[in-house]
């Protein structure tokens, strides 16, 4: 009778990787007012105890008051609205040789003619096996 081993020389990875923009230049904050027509660096750093493979960074408006599991403080909001001309972005990239940090710099422009008011900025993240972490927070475009 045979037996097979997974041996010791991989462990299943069982941890998700964490997005932090908490530290002093993670951007935006929760509740930041950001202007329309200028541009701004979003920034979060991302760790894995394994190594990082992708990340994404979405920003939608709330104009219909919805919330996110992942999302932290809420802030005041605006009156409920409907959406003409909203804000919406989504860039999806890869982190290149699998690193266990990383840190993410994505430059946004945010368009003159985009309706201002509440928004969600989601930042997420996925390790080479799989497992995703995210974060969101409330901010104004105005």
């Amino acid at each position: 009778m045979n037996s097979c081993s997974t041996g010791d020389d991989h462990a299943i990875d069982t941890e998700k990787p964490i997005v932090d923009i908490s530290y002093g230049q993670g951007f935006p904050k929760a509740c930041e007012r950001l202007e329309r027509g200028k541009t701004y660096t979003f920034r979060a750093q991302l760790s894995d105890n394994d190594a990082l493979a992708s990340y994404s960074l979405d920003i939608h408006h709330n104009f219909d008051h919805h919330t996110h599991d992942d999302q932290g403080a809420q802030c005041e909001l605006d009156a409920v609205k409907s959406a003409i001309n909203p804000m919406i972005l989504m860039e999806n990239r890869p982190v290149e040789g699998g690193p266990r940090s990383f840190e993410i710099e994505i430059s946004v422009a945010i368009p003159l003619d985009v309706d201002p008011g509440d928004y969600h900025c989601a930042f997420s993240v996925t390790d080479r096996n799989g497992w995703q972490g995210r974060t969101s927070v409330d901010i104004k475009i105005h």
